[in-house]
């Protein structure tokens, strides 16, 4: 479904421009959870809205490569066609709810812009709003159609931007460190309601983390990013036991354990790394 081909991308120009990300290479299949993992700053977010060229140009140049959605490449569509792929095709859960949502709109104006830009089959926008709400797990969602978002916790502000991004049954979910601003609790629900509604709909999903801790029970693959490099790929339970680079295990050294009392968190020593 999707295939990037040695994708780089740099921002600034002349002497100040910097790759942020240096020919990369990868590939999500329909159905398929991939994991692209790593440290602020390594350009996991760079690539993910580089997806559908939500980067401003300038600052941001794409440099070399492709980015192959259904055989069509994403760099070279004109500006209807990336609006169609724009929440159609490819649709985004961000990482701060509270920031993503418009506080002037209801839930239900949201939800219901992008059922009409990109579902104008549906008949009754109402109904469907509501579907999608509780698809997400959200309760008695004809009553939240009218709420504003400074009414629902930040656990239920992320439900309704799934719902959003699901209203349109894209293709491939991009989740942008979707669960960040919410508590362990919460987290592990957002979590859950993505694997489960993954399976519901056959989509295909980029989860975008520097937790290698939650990725174990739902992605397939993973894909480790550092300095804009893709350093390290493959099936997720392979790298959890068997981390092959140094940047991997030092990831995966920084998750802190339970039972494991008088012991400091281990940082990354980037200058091990070359």
């Amino acid at each position: 479904m999707l295939e990037i081909r040695n994708l780089s991308i740099d921002f600034g120009k002349g002497s100040a421009r910097v790759q942020a990300v240096k020919g990369i290479n990868l590939t999500i299949a329909t159905g398929e959870t991939l994991a692209l993992v790593g440290e602020s700053g390594s350009g996991k977010s760079v690539t993910g809205l580089a997806l559908t060229r939500l980067l401003p140009e300038p600052p941001a140049v794409y440099s070399g490569g492709e980015i192959l959605f259904d055989g069509q490449d994403v760099l070279k569509m004109g500006a209807a066609d990336l609006r169609r792929l724009r929440g159609g095709k490819i649709a985004y859960v961000f990482q701060e709810p509270s920031t993503s949502l418009n506080p002037v709109f209801t839930i239900r104006n949201q939800i219901a812009e992008a059922l009409e830009l990109h579902r104008p089959e549906v008949e009754d926008i109402d109904a469907e709003v509501v579907r999608c709400l509780d698809m997400v797990g959200i309760v008695d969602p004809a009553k939240r159609l009218h709420d504003y978002p400074h009414q629902l916790s930040g656990g239920m502000q992320q439900r309704v931007m799934i719902a959003m991004a699901l209203a349109c049954r894209p293709q491939l979910l991009v989740a942008d460190e979707p669960t960040t601003a919410l508590d362990v609790t919460v987290q592990a629900q957002i979590l859950d309601q993505l694997r489960l509604l993954k399976g519901q709909v056959r989509m295909g999903m980029l989860l975008i983390t520097h937790n290698f801790g939650i990725i174990g029970g739902i992605a397939d693959r993973v894909a480790v990013m550092f300095r804009g490099n893709i350093v390290e790929e493959g099936p997720t339970q392979s790298v959890l036991r068997d981390p092959q680079h140094p940047y991997t295990k030092a990831l995966i050294e920084c998750i802190p354990k339970l039972g494991q009392r008088r012991r400091r968190l281990t940082t990354i020593d980037h200058s091990i790394l070359g």
